[in-house]
């Protein structure tokens, strides 16, 4: 039995491509990791942004994040999917520590609470600072 561990996982595709492309893609990216035994935690798809530098001779790329949990033979599997597939600009996987998932788990917890304490105080019309 092989030890599952953490990722993330952010790529950028050829964002030239129409929505429904770069979404079959990213769909595409999904299955593979599911169907090596992987579980998908986040899926953020951050949108066309500018590049730093050209790629490829390409200026703009559509940004996805995916938080996942995976065999780590997996993983290789994953880095040669992305570099087969020709619309993939770049891509980076990191092992994801426990200490950064629960760091992350509170703070999106102290946001909810904030975000709704701050709905509530716009609700009965009291200033939050």
């Amino acid at each position: 039995m092989s030890i599952r561990r953490s990722y993330e996982s952010t790529f950028i595709v050829n964002a030239a491509l129409e929505d429904a492309e770069i979404d079959a893609i990213v769909q595409r990216v999904t299955d593979f990791i599911t169907e090596n035994g992987g579980t998908l935690i986040e899926i953020n798809k951050w949108g066309r942004r500018r590049l730093a530098y050209p790629i490829k001779k390409k200026y703009n790329g559509y940004y996805t994040y995916l938080a996942f949990e995976a065999p780590a033979e997996s993983v290789p599997a994953l880095e040669r999917f992305y570099t087969l597939d020709e619309n993939v600009l770049r891509h980076l996987t990191l092992q994801l520590d426990l200490k950064l998932r629960e760091f992350r788990k509170v703070r999106a917890e102290a946001q909810a609470q904030r975000a709704a304490a701050m709905a509530e105080a716009a609700k009965s019309g009291v200033p939050m600072n």
